[in-house]
């Protein structure tokens, strides 16, 4: 085999992402770099379904726990380190597994990511301020003002992709639609995409079953540890601020639960949107392991 591999296992949250590379990884002697831009932070687990202990054993892992929920990480960041750890793999290993389900990181590793300007902390807190105490619509109409071309492309209900294109506006002047030019960079090594899904109702009974799971191993705790950094914009996220607000007596626990499912399910659709553009990708159903062996098989040859 003289060309290093790259298999990329995606799909949306609850899909069986992380058991499919653990299971290509060991096939394949690979080692499992995370693109799960949440699974970066120590102190949120229960939230984000990391892999558990057993599956971290099984098989190397990289950026799992690698930051500290205060730390700044950004997708331009990944990219320069995570390009950097598989050249490191690549010295003693022909394939590496890319696993995740955030389109953006994932892009920053196969096609790239255009860099963008370090914004001031102190933006980003008044913003996550603004969101909490007057919601999400007032980040809405101030990105539409100062950077429309954006406003139209963004997924206007996240606020995490709000706040970051208004750091950006807000400390250069610029537009954040002007840092992005779409330009892609060739990779020295092969990738083969492979997509996980299922017919909705069974894939939004997995997230809303996951959710039960999440409350049962105790979330409600986590986040409730998770208070003093809840500005934060890795937990304005699903699963964390909808007990925020429960935390805050604002909601029932019944009401915050009910909330992180169909918050869950709008976000798997989401995922989904992102991926279909994307004519690279092999598309599997969940039960076709033989199948995706035998895919990646062919294509390494």
């Amino acid at each position: 085999m003289s060309q290093k591999t790259l298999i990329v296992v995606l799909g949306p949250t609850a899909i069986g992402k992380t058991s499919l590379a653990i299971r290509l990884a060991q096939k394949f002697q690979a080692e499992i770099i995370s693109a799960d831009s949440r699974q970066f932070y120590r102190e949120m687990n229960i939230g984000t379904a990391k892999p558990t202990v057993a599956e971290l054993s099984n098989v190397q892992h990289h950026f799992i726990n690698s930051h500290h929920i205060n730390e700044t990480f950004s997708v331009g960041d990944f990219e320069k380190i995570g390009l950097e750890k598989l050249s490191e793999i690549f010295q003693t290993k022909d394939v590496a597994v890319l696993v995740g389900g955030s389109g953006l990181y994932l892009d920053a590793i196969c096609t790239g990511f255009d860099e963008l300007p370090r914004a001031n902390p102190a933006i980003r807190i008044k913003l996550n301020q603004q969101l909490k105490e007057e919601g999400i619509s007032i980040l809405q109409k101030q990105l539409e003002r100062l950077d429309p071309e954006y406003y139209i492309k963004v997924a206007r209900d996240n606020p995490q992709r709000l706040i970051r294109a208004l750091e950006v506006c807000i400390s250069t002047g610029n537009t954040f639609s002007s840092y992005h030019q779409g330009k892609t960079k060739i990779r020295d090594f092969r990738i083969i995409k492979i997509g996980l899904n299922t017919v909705r109702d069974a894939l939004y009974k997995r997230i809303n079953d996951r959710v039960d799971q999440m409350i049962e191993a105790g979330l409600v705790n986590e986040v409730k540890s998770l208070i003093p950094y809840r500005d934060f914009n890795a937990l304005n996220t699903v699963g964390y601020t909808e007990l925020f607000d429960f935390l805050d007596g604002n909601i029932t626990l019944e009401h915050a639960i009910e909330l992180i499912k169909q918050n869950t399910r709008r976000f798997a659709k989401r995922q989904l949107t992102w991926f279909r553009k994307d004519d690279e990708i092999r598309w599997f159903e969940t039960d076709q392991y033989p199948e995706i062996e035998d895919c990646i098989v062919q294509k390494i040859r």
